[in-house]
């Protein structure tokens, strides 16, 4: 039985990662973790999710519980997800962060720690996007610089980071596709007179708007024809399965750092 221990316990993301493990088989919740002062510290954890008592009481911090899980599950801030990282490498436990909004600083430093135990970063755990972006780098590949490429995402309008780390990961398999460097090619607004697009731009563009979970629409547009590939999440449980599903692969794998094209076997 993997043992779980889940950050952000108290908030919708967390909350549904736990319900999640509730849910399935081989896999339990060993600690629950909020912030220091949060309200729900000292609650039993499945009270609060309406899933009766389960045992298992809020925390405050990673540290007061790291020695009772095998694994764990962060989807809270890029600050915070950091800091995690380094207590779970330090007691030689498995992590699986879903957090996005990482500056290049901490990803720099997320890639010293990380193969010093066992790590899963994705910007996003869902199985369908993950299949997404394996489809992408194969399309860019057939498609190569016949078609003018735009990215298109849209969030509720609490997400604090954009682009999203979703849309930004396939400009990435993108860029890296058609050997384009993204920093020089990216495209994130457009005002007034641009002049025509270039040949070699990349567009990524926000929306935020209402309670929409997570929407990305890629574009490849042609001379009369164009293709459109859209992946549209309708709640989070898809995000939560994908990183309980990551949790229960990454606890026996060899330290080192991975992603979820390697937990679904898409890697070449």
């Amino acid at each position: 039985m993997v043992k779980a221990i889940v950050m952000g316990a108290g908030g919708k993301m967390g909350g549904r990662i736990a319900s999640i493990i509730h849910m399935t088989d081989g896999i339990e919740i060993a600690a629950a973790v909020e912030k220091a002062g949060h309200a729900l510290i000292g609650r039993d954890a499945g009270e609060t999710l309406g899933l009766g008592k389960i045992g298992v009481d809020i925390s405050a911090g990673l540290d007061s519980v790291i020695k009772k899980g095998d694994v764990v599950i962060d989807f809270t801030h890029h600050d915070a997800s950091v800091e995690h990282l380094r207590i779970a490498a330090e007691n030689g436990k498995a992590i699986v962060i879903g957090t996005t909004g990482f500056t290049a600083e901490q990803m720099a430093t997320i890639r010293e720690i990380a193969p010093k135990t066992r790590c899963v970063l994705a910007p996003n755990m869902s199985v369908g996007v993950n299949v997404m972006f394996k489809v992408l780098e194969t399309v860019t590949n057939i498609i190569g610089e016949d078609f003018d490429i735009e990215i298109i995402e849209a969030h509720h309008n609490q997400k604090k980071d954009a682009p999203s780390g979703t849309a930004m990961r396939m400009a990435q398999i993108i860029a890296a596709a058609l050997k384009r460097d993204l920093d020089k090619e990216a495209v994130y607004e457009r005002k007034g007179m641009i002049g025509a697009r270039t040949k070699t731009e990349i567009g990524i563009q926000t929306v935020r708007a209402g309670d929409i979970v997570g929407e990305h629409w890629v574009i490849y547009g042609g001379l009369g024809e164009r293709l459109e590939f859209i992946h549209r999440a309708h709640s989070r449980d898809n995000f939560a399965k994908g990183a309980v599903r990551a949790a229960k692969w990454i606890v026996d794998r060899p330290n080192g750092f991975y992603d979820m094209q390697d937990v679904l076997g898409l890697k070449k």
